[in-house]
């Protein structure tokens, strides 16, 4: 009786878990992970980080982004340090969009704090002079009741090596509202540690405000279980309105159709609430079958009834993935997300390689018009990015391509594409010489443009696509046949000698030479089984050609203003302190337009 007693319990406690049921596993060597792509995802940079500049984007730390969607608009918040993590001074940024394509620059939300001279931590020696606050914050928007959005932040003290702003002995959480028209309401204190109030403090605390509505947004916040355990890291430890008084980082939640709350912190630890958040049913555990490591993972449920997590599936912070449930509790995919990895121009402290710390939009912060997924993370705690995945997401298309650019609705023409799109390094839709394109620009020596198509799974496949360079004395363009773990078969390149090549083993083999601002027709036949294809150019006469590496099957085409990077790997030294040569410089930009693309 106790056997069939404890396998019920065991039982039922795995069908109440969040678990991983799938077999897809990420292989840490490439930066994709050898994962397949979730169907048209759009990987877009927000804020590219330049110490040359002289505004908000010159600090070359910069991290921890959260979304928020109010007044048909986007909002992206995140912290920035000078150089590195926790090297004061901090501020906090904000960037808005109506698309989530086209961002502003950022503005700072949340200014640099003077940390009173003469501040000393319980126990600590190091002592305050001239010092600043370095910015952490779990939680960085709230939409009211009242339909007000709220942004916050929270001010931290370090004051020493090895200090740790999220001790509980900072100064205090503050919050400060976010109109309709982008300006912004004054700060107040939401919040205080314990060694700070109303009178050694630079900001008003949020009960001395005239603002009935602010008082009653902030007093919501307070009594909100599931909001007050994104702020645990910070506040003080014996803080009362914190149900889960433990150190289990970067929580986020949602709901089920039972209204059960499903928890998640770092490491994929999980746990359930069924009373909004104010008790656990156990304590945080690793999620079963999930792989990650010291970074966030966010959980959401998505507008198609179906739920997502979104995480490093590694321990590494690369590639970023994404895994959807049915019910919210047993996940059993794994697609890519981001898979690559811009170069860190600025060393700095705990500067982690990768796309990381990924963030969505929590279930009382808004919902996108478009239905679709969006999340933001930074890359390399270096520069600010966001990425709409497309919902429902799915992994396979069943049609063969047709898209002739031109001939499709506005709109609509990449809804099918995945892109990776820097801010100097632009994949769009444009118009030339009064006809659609897919553009490709680049003029960033540290990145660049890519854009993928996914067709169905084929071993024999011919495709057809139209290339213009807008130049033959500069950049590169690669094109590739890959298969589902993104292993290319065949490589053609436009390379800045005005060279059209492809690549053979070791060498490459002249397919002929191409002029600036002049349509290049190509023609692929591939067979996979015997790795042979032939390429057409202009309608000439087929040239044959040996895959330079096997595959069974190929389901996608990748368009590509650079070659594939390799660096870093997992053997890579984890900080990087030094700057890259020339970080700053923008180079001459090269365009390449695509016209059209077809498989059959």
């Amino acid at each position: 009786m106790v056997v069939i007693s404890m396998a019920l319990v065991l039982q039922s406690y795995a069908q109440d878990t969040l678990r991983y049921t799938g077999s897809t596993l990420s292989n840490v060597d490439y930066h994709h992970g050898q994962l397949s792509p979730a169907v048209g995802v759009h990987n877009i940079q927000t804020m590219r980080a330049n110490r040359a500049d002289t505004g908000a984007t010159s600090w070359t730390y910069n991290h921890a982004p959260m979304l928020a969607y109010w007044n048909n608009t986007f909002y992206l918040e995140y912290l920035s340090n000078p150089v590195g993590e926790h090297e004061p001074p901090g501020q906090t940024l904000l960037q808005i969009s109506k698309d989530g394509y086209q961002w502003n620059n950022p503005v700072v939300i949340f200014p640099p704090y003077k940390i009173p001279d003469g501040f000393v931590k319980e126990g600590k020696k190091d002592t305050a002079k001239n010092n600043y606050a370095v910015m952490h914050q779990r939680i960085g928007f709230y939409i009211s009741k009242s339909k007000r959005l709220f942004a916050l932040a929270y001010y931290g003290i370090v004051l020493g090596q090895k200090d740790d702003p999220n001790d509980g002995n900072g100064i205090g959480r503050v919050i400060r509202e976010i109109k309709a028209d982008g300006t912004f309401g004054p700060v107040h204190f939401l919040r205080y540690n314990h060694s700070f109030n109303e009178k050694n403090t630079l900001y008003p605390f949020y009960r001395s405000s005239k603002d009935k509505g602010l008082v009653a947004a902030c007093e919501e916040i307070l009594a909100t279980p599931l909001l007050m355990m994104q702020t645990v890291e910070e506040a003080d430890r014996n803080d009362p309105l914190i149900p889960l008084q433990k150190d289990f980082k970067a929580f986020n939640y949602y709901h089920l159709p039972n209204g059960h709350v499903i928890g998640l912190w770092k490491y994929a630890l999980t746990s359930i609430s069924k009373d909004e958040g104010r008790t656990w049913q156990y304590n945080p555990t690793r999620a079963p079958g999930f792989v990650n490591a010291n970074a966030k993972i966010w959980g959401q449920r998505t507008g198609d009834r179906k739920y997502a997590t979104v995480y490093n599936p590694s321990e590494f912070r690369w590639p970023l993935a994404v895994s959807v449930s049915a019910d919210g509790l047993k996940y059993s995919n794994l697609l890519l997300i981001n898979g690559e990895i811009t170069s860190m121009r600025y060393g700095g402290a705990y500067k982690s390689y990768g796309p990381q710390y990924v963030r969505g939009i929590q279930e009382m912060d808004g919902k996108p018009a478009d239905g679709n997924m969006w999340v933001s993370y930074s890359m390399n705690k270096e520069d600010m990015w966001v990425s709409r995945v497309s919902v429902p997401v799915k992994d396979k298309v069943t049609a063969q391509v047709n898209d002739v650019f031109n001939l499709m609705p506005d709109g609509t023409e990449l809804d099918q594409w995945n892109l990776f799109s820097p801010l100097w390094c632009r994949t769009v839709i444009e118009k030339f010489k009064g006809q659609k394109v897919l553009a490709l620009h680049d003029s960033d020596p540290f990145d660049y443009a890519k854009a993928e198509r996914i067709f169905p799974v084929s071993k024999k496949i011919s495709v057809e696509f139209s290339i213009t360079p807008q130049q033959n004395d500069m950049g590169t363009l690669e094109i590739e046949l890959v298969d589902a773990k993104g292993i290319p078969c065949l490589r053609l390149m436009l390379d800045s000698a005005g060279n059209i090549l492809t690549k053979q083993g070791y060498r490459n083999k002249s397919l002929g030479k191409y002029q600036a601002a002049e349509t290049i027709y190509f023609v692929i036949d591939l067979n996979t089984a015997t790795r042979f294809y032939t390429v057409s150019i202009n309608g000439k006469n087929p040239s044959n050609n040996l895959c330079f590496a096997p595959v069974s099957s190929v389901e996608r085409i990748v368009f590509r203003t650079g070659s594939t990077r390799r660096f870093p790997d997992a053997d890579t030294p984890t900080d990087q302190d030094y700057d890259l040569p020339g970080a700053d410089r923008k180079g001459k930009e090269v365009i390449y337009h695509v016209g059209y693309l077809k498989t059959k």
